[in-house]
């Protein structure tokens, strides 16, 4: 019999490394598996990841060669800087005259704080002119009897003349360590931020590279065929030589991971997502079908590193309750896990009879606040998930679901102390702990310039239940569940694509260079092994700073998914409705391709201005994209880019803020073309042009084009 193919996602975390196994072609959830994280295995976690493989393939019932796509993600990266379990760095400045000046002052790097107590171990050592091999060699060897681990070039401008930290590379080789150039992790100007992004990235790469080869080889022996990817902390995942270069990528992608799973899952394209453990949540943003990205602080410092834009608020499923004065207090930070205590509403009837209310200090420097049953059965916390199935937010079958019974009767005696009944008890407390949430939230969306009308919540993690549901009662948001919230991270890691980010810093950059970035980006996925018909290039030039970005997604395998699921037209019709808040009767069918329907309304804002409003939906009735304000026009591919160039004259604006052509998106076949990150017409024209190349001539092609004020 014919089985379908799998996709296997493994989420080391730091206590547990759990594994899903997704159908290639319907994404559905197959199996999943939890082992413990083998940090001290002679293998590290890489026994984990096997152990865990092997045990969804038996569980599954499929063989090695069945897994079309196997990634991981780690925290190993994190940890270590975190830890300051990390290399010996071998700086290498270059540079004579004022240059020199400007590397020698890197040597400070060596003062980077990682733990407590605990510096970046760097050592310094100068050449001034690169091509002189000899001397270079000496600076190595010398780095080397400092104990460097690992070396790193750096030198002033490489990025547009990268041949001086070649030739040191080159050169240095003989002293047989690993090497990196500091124009090969970021090519963005900045000689002190360059370098430190590269320093840092060197720091972890020694452990990093013995964990790959180790993973690599156990993999290849259990006879999976397919590459090993590593998650971004970007919400993609990468080739393992990739991350071999440049494992700093991994740092941060713990969070990563989830809002990837929820973005292909659960199809977000504009929401808050939340991912609620036992002790914390990680707040991250959805906008326009992305993840929200920025350069990471890493050592408490702006580094080069995209990663996910997630804010953490120490409130989680097994916060405790605290109370004082006959009231509550707060919730949390310390949760049930650090202070080693059960959870009351997993516990029985039994056990909590002759339930006593009383507080403690669970750890030393905590408040004596926090409240506990003493009962029968022992002591037990009060927890978000505890107050949450007494107040019957938790849905039947979620992983946080307890006893109602018990989840009430673990909350009375709280009650009788506040004087009041068990529901309120319950509000109050779930009051409490997502007051904290909220005001991220509130924060994010504000940051973000989300529409609060079509924003969703979305809930992950296993404390999910504890959190998103209260939170979007009193938000008046649209909030939900992920289904599978408690695997939602190997989902993520399963699903996510292929992704590579280039940036460059180019000065009144123009088309052949813009052109030019845009193809190392796609070229990059492609080498990783993303297939070359599906990727997609969103492309942004930032006049403010001169950079040109762009961001190339792709899978491994172009996906087809024969969903039992498809939205009919009257389904379609109903959700782009909503989004609009308007009757069905008053919204409209703009434009259609193979995989999405344009609808549209008009919104009246005076007696001479109108709005047109537009949502696009996928054939799953999933919103793909809101504009607030556009146009639309379809026309054929062969005569797009004079149909294209005629409507950008006509909505690009001129201002004191310079030239502003409109944000533009091209419907071309099951791909949404995102071309809004560039102002400038001429370049958003040659990018269209580009898009426009591969298709055929009588193919429709839909652009929707919101004006820039």
């Amino acid at each position: 019999m014919t089985t379908h193919r799998i996709r296997v996602g493994i989420d080391v975390g730091g206590t547990f490394t759990d594994a899903v196994a997704v159908d290639a072609t319907t994404l559905e959830l197959l199996g999943q598996v939890k082992v413990p994280t083998s940090h001290h295995h002679e293998d590290g976690v890489a026994h984990g990841i096997v152990e865990a493989l092997g045990r969804l393939l038996a569980e599954t019932g499929r063989a090695p060669e069945d897994v079309a796509f196997l990634a991981h993600g780690t925290t190993q990266a994190t940890n270590a800087l975190l830890e300051g379990d990390v290399a010996t760095v071998g700086l290498i400045g270059i540079g004579a005259g004022p240059a020199a000046g400007l590397t020698r002052k890197l040597a400070a790097l060596g003062k980077l704080q990682l733990a407590p107590g605990k510096s970046l171990p760097l050592a310094y050592a100068h050449v001034t002119d690169p091509d002189d091999a000899a001397a270079v060699r000496r600076a190595a060897d010398a780095l080397v009897q400092e104990g460097a681990q690992v070396l790193v070039a750096t030198e002033p401008f490489s990025v547009d003349r990268p041949e001086g930290e070649q030739a040191v590379v080159a050169a240095a080789r003989s002293a047989g360590l690993p090497l990196t150039a500091a124009h090969e992790i970021t090519s963005l100007y900045g000689l002190h931020k360059r370098t430190r992004t590269a320093v840092v990235n060197a720091a972890i790469l020694p452990r990093m590279l013995a964990t790959a080869d180790l993973v690599d080889s156990s993999i290849t022996k259990a006879g999976v065929e397919s590459p090993l990817m590593v998650m971004r902390c970007d919400g993609g995942v990468m080739s393992l030589d990739e991350m071999r270069r440049r494992p700093l990528l991994t740092v941060l992608s713990g969070p990563a991971a989830g809002v990837a799973g929820a973005l292909m899952q659960e199809r977000i394209s504009e929401g808050v997502f939340l991912e609620t453990g036992g002790t914390s949540t990680d707040i991250s943003v959805v906008r326009r079908g992305k993840v929200a990205v920025q350069h990471a602080t890493i050592l408490g410092k702006k580094s080069y590193l995209n990663a996910l834009d997630v804010r953490t608020v120490g409130v989680g499923g097994g916060s405790m309750a605290r109370i004082g004065g006959g009231k509550v207090t707060g919730v949390g930070p310390r949760s049930a896990h650090i202070a080693g205590l059960p959870y009351a509403c997993f516990a029985t009837l039994k056990d909590l009879r002759d339930a006593k209310l009383t507080t403690i200090r669970p750890m030393a420097g905590d408040p004596e606040d926090y409240a506990v049953l003493d009962a029968a059965g022992g002591r037990f916390a009060i927890t978000m998930t505890c107050v949450a199935n007494a107040a019957g937010r938790v849905p039947e079958g979620d992983f946080a679901r307890s006893d109602q019974e018990v989840a009430r009767a673990a909350i009375a005696p709280l009650a009788e102390a506040l004087g009041v009944d068990v529901a309120t008890a319950a509000d109050r407390l779930l009051d409490a702990g997502t007051d904290q949430v909220k005001k991220v939230v509130d924060t994010m969306i504000r940051d973000y310039r989300l529409d609060k009308d079509t924003a969703l919540l979305v809930g992950g993690g296993g404390g999910a239940a504890s959190v998103t549901p209260h939170l979007a009662e009193v938000s008046g948001l649209e909030g939900r569940i992920a289904r599978h919230s408690e695997v939602i991270s190997p989902i993520g890691v399963a699903l996510a694509l292929v992704r590579e980010q280039i940036e460059r810093t180019i000065p009144g950059a123009g088309q052949e260079q813009i052109l030019a970035v845009r193809a190392e980006a796609e070229a990059a996925v492609i080498a990783q092994g993303a297939a070359a018909d599906g990727v997609e290039v969103e492309v942004t030039v930032d006049p403010q700073t001169s950079t040109v970005r762009a961001v190339a997604t792709g899978a491994t395998e172009l996906r087809t998914q024969d969903r039992a699921h498809r939205a009919d037209e009257t389904e379609r019709l109903r959700t782009a409705a909503a989004s609009l808040k308007t009757d069905p009767s008053q919204v409209t069918v703009l434009a259609r391709t193979s995989a999405h329907t344009v609808y549209g309304t008009d919104v009246r804002r005076t007696l001479r201005a109108t709005r047109h409003p537009v949502r696009i939906v996928d054939a799953d009735g999933v919103i793909r994209l809101h504009v607030p304000d556009a146009r639309v026009e379809t026309s054929r591919v062969a005569d797009a880019p004079e149909v294209l160039a005629k409507l950008v004259r006509e909505t690009t604006s001129y201002g004191d803020g310079g030239v502003r052509a409109p944000a533009v998106r091209l419907l071309l076949g099951s791909r949404i073309a995102d071309l809004s990150g560039v102002l400038d017409p001429e370049p958003l024209l040659a990018l269209a042009r580009s898009e426009l190349e591969s298709r055929t001539a009588d193919e429709s092609v839909v652009a929707v084009l919101e004006v820039r004020i």
